[in-house]
């Protein structure tokens, strides 16, 4: 990206944003450098209105001199619906999963094309999990991510199916397996996954539905192998998935998925 020149017409406001959107899983800590290049903003600017998200608290620079996103950007997080409805409401169910498997549970929520994890707890087993609050990852590759891609509007279906791409040797990546897959979660109401995201981690996830039909997230467990414990996770997770769908107030806002 180049950030030397300034841009007519860009406010003061959308640089400031694209300095925050620099950030991502992959890039958690910025030179003051990489932030101008990843955001497109000049250096001298990037400068100032980095110092200005620094006194505020949105990003805190450390003893090498890198930046990383300040707590006061996780505060603020928290008090989204997804966050602090949602995530309130499923916490004890969660911990019920949780009780019952020993196994890494997960809820998450679609955003546009990716599953966005809103809340999770380390299983256990020693299984390579991807996936923390906070991350995205493809919707065709997890199990979560493909109970939500089976309850998307069409065009998200669509786009997703349009740009599938291999995460590990066993991801499907072939349109018609992915329709097959999002057939079957229809039809039975889960779906699982093996070694997609990651090598040695299998995964089975199911819709959480309010009492109007909706689905508004996903709950999922990834565990080392499934074997013979499919039905027994299965069972849990669709007790804690009923239970938050009933336990959701009709007037919680809840997070719009593009």
């Amino acid at each position: 990206m180049a950030g030397n020149a300034a841009k007519p017409g860009v406010s003061v406001t959308s640089r400031a944003l694209a300095l925050l959107g620099a950030f991502d899983t992959a890039h958690r800590s910025l030179t003051l450098t990489e932030l101008a290049a990843r955001a497109d903003v000049p250096l001298a600017t990037a400068h100032r209105l980095v110092g200005e998200l620094v006194g505020w608290g949105a990003l805190v620079r450390r003893p090498s001199g890198n930046y990383v996103v300040g707590k006061r950007i996780w505060d603020l997080g928290l008090l989204a619906p997804v966050q602090a409805g949602l995530r309130q409401i499923a916490s004890p169910f969660l911990h019920d999963i949780y009780g019952a498997t020993l196994a890494t549970v997960h809820m998450a929520v679609r955003e546009g094309t990716n599953v966005l994890y809103v809340d999770r707890l380390s299983g256990h087993a020693s299984v390579p999990v991807v996936s923390e609050i906070g991350s995205r990852l493809p919707l065709h590759a997890t199990g979560v991510g493909k109970v939500l891609l089976a309850y998307a509007p069409p065009e998200v279906r669509q786009e997703v199916l349009a740009g599938l791409h291999r995460v590990t040797p066993y991801t499907v990546v072939q349109p018609g397996r992915l329709r097959a897959d999002i057939r079957r979660v229809q039809r039975e109401g889960f779906a699982q996954t093996v070694d997609e995201m990651s090598l040695g981690a299998c995964s089975v996830a199911v819709p959480i539905h309010i009492p109007d039909g909706t689905v508004i997230a996903a709950l999922g467990v990834v565990v080392p192998r499934l074997n013979r414990d499919r039905p027994r996770l299965l069972a849990a997770l669709n007790v804690a998935a009923q239970g938050i769908g009933r336990s959701v107030p009709p007037d919680l806002p809840l997070s719009e998925s593009s």
